[in-house]
């Protein structure tokens, strides 16, 4: 792609989600998620494939479709308020049909369905700005309205996203699809909460950009995207293929690394809520997200490649792929547990 295009588009991108982070007005807040879209669009499709283009087109009419019942839950509360401020969703229909709407932009059970089926077919780099960036406009709009929206659908929306995330990615062999399905995962983690202690909402997002960045990096650093062509990483990396077990054991939310934390912090907060058994539910889903992220493990660090007389060797060259920004992220994903007490001091 041409940079001067790629700069415009990326600045949109930029551009959308800051204008959706700074208005007040209901229109704005719209327009900054349409300019997010429209950005994206031509950055998924740049690869002149007809699965490319597909992904696109589910993508650009599963938005579109949330974009027009934003408008239309926007509209109605104001016929019925007489107030465009975002603070006011006080109509209970509007604010159920806002509610949908975001769930379907961000991707959260049971409106998931384009999330794995988008993700499947774009490059790393798309895939990765699809799966953090773009969650952020959506959430800032969820975390400023979440006291005017019914807590039981906020409750059925989180325990339905983490269950269908953890059993999705049970029987995948494709490694994006895995990591749409703990997209989902982690959306409703972070959504069960976000009434009760919205900087755990923030926490939790933070921590699962950090975690998927140093997923989605490592994953193009070794060139892979299924769990077959896994096996081979020992041979070529020793140390990329550990710590990239630590960061997938990290997505699963294993201690001491980086992912409990969001975790613990949002069961001890469920917990002071007196909902333990939403707490159960929850801790119960996460273990079955757990055994997808160990299946991937065992496949990268205690298998050996097929040596047979026909097999093909891979070829082991030199990358010339900057590592520094995978060098990053995958040191928070790894060591972060540790300043939990400052992150919660900053934030709260």
């Amino acid at each position: 792609m041409n940079p001067y295009v790629l700069t415009i588009l990326l600045s949109s991108l930029g551009l959308g989600t800051t204008l959706t982070f700074a208005s007040s007005h209901w229109l704005l807040a719209w327009m900054g998620l349409e300019i997010n879209t429209l950005a994206i669009t031509p950055l998924m499709a740049q690869h002149h494939h007809p699965r490319a283009v597909e992904a696109t087109t589910k993508y650009f009419l599963t938005q579109a479709t949330a974009a027009a019942m934003i408008l239309f839950a926007s509209t109605t509360n104001a016929w019925m308020t007489g107030e465009w401020n975002i603070n006011d969703l006080s109509n209970p229909i509007a604010s159920t049909m806002f509610t949908a709407a975001l769930a379907l932009k961000i991707g959260l059970a049971p409106m998931h369905f384009w999330m794995p089926e988008v993700l499947q077919v774009l490059d790393l780099l798309t895939g990765l700005i699809l799966s953090t960036w773009q969650k952020l406009a959506p959430f800032a709009l969820i975390i400023q309205t979440a006291q005017t929206i019914d807590s039981s659908l906020l409750m059925l929306l989180g325990i339905t996203s983490t269950l269908v995330g953890g059993w999705g990615g049970l029987n995948q062999t494709q490694l994006r699809k895995i990591l749409a399905y703990s997209s989902i995962a982690h959306m409703g983690w972070m959504i069960i909460v976000i009434q009760y202690a919205p900087q755990l909402t923030l926490i939790a997002l933070g921590m699962y950009i950090i975690m998927t960045s140093a997923a989605f990096l490592t994953l193009k650093m070794l060139l892979t995207t299924k769990i077959s062509t896994l096996s081979t990483t020992w041979s070529k990396n020793p140390i990329l293929a550990s710590t990239t077990a630590l960061v997938l054991l990290s997505l699963g939310g294993l201690p001491p690394l980086t992912g409990f934390m969001p975790k613990w912090l949002i069961l001890q907060e469920l917990t002071k809520q007196d909902l333990p058994i939403i707490a159960t539910i929850m801790a119960l889903a996460a273990l079955i997200s757990l055994y997808f992220y160990l299946r991937l493990c065992y496949a990268m660090t205690l298998t050996i490649s097929p040596n047979m007389i026909n097999s093909i060797t891979p070829w082991r060259t030199q990358t010339t792929q900057t590592s520094f920004s995978l060098a990053l992220f995958t040191t928070a994903a790894l060591g972060m547990l540790a300043v939990t007490p400052a992150i919660l001091m900053l934030i709260t």
